[in-house]
């Protein structure tokens, strides 16, 4: 799942980014927004990613690109990789549930990584299978009421 890649810093207006070679939702499945961990030139970078309805790119802000150095024009070597919980490595339950009703799953995917643990957390949390039964059914409803904590 974790892509590396050498790219230049790119600016389009104000915008500064790093265009992606390669398109998340291909990659690591579709989604509403990619929340992301990895690095730039060895230095630690997390966010979500951009599109202009044509490519990816990751933004880069002002203070983080003086701070670590980095300028437009600057080439740079970019491991990018989805953070937090992904649904390909959830419990085979929890798994089932979001299969059953896509609208909940895509919300859940979409979701920053602390609401994703979150929910997980108390989920797993539970202490009998009924309790956890009831808890991935009241996931399910949240999610599709779209609900990003119960």
């Amino acid at each position: 799942m974790r892509q590396t890649f050498t790219s230049t810093v790119q600016q389009t207006g104000s915008r500064v980014f790093i265009p992606l070679p390669f398109d998340p939702q291909t990659t690591w499945g579709v989604k509403q927004r990619h929340h992301i961990r990895g690095t730039v030139n060895g230095i630690k970078v997390r966010g979500s990613l951009g599109s202009d309805g044509e490519q990816y790119f990751l933004l880069l802000g002002a203070a983080w690109r003086r701070d670590c150095d980095i300028n437009v024009g600057s080439i740079v070597q970019v491991i990018l990789e989805p953070e937090g919980p992904q649904q390909a490595t959830l419990a085979p339950d929890i798994t089932e549930a979001l299969a059953a009703e896509p609208s909940a799953a895509e919300f859940f995917s979409a979701l920053a990584t602390f609401y994703r643990k979150n929910y997980v957390r108390w989920i797993e949390g539970a202490k009998r299978p009924e309790t956890r039964a009831a808890r991935i059914a009241e996931l399910v409803t949240l999610l599709k009421a779209g609900k990003k904590e119960r």
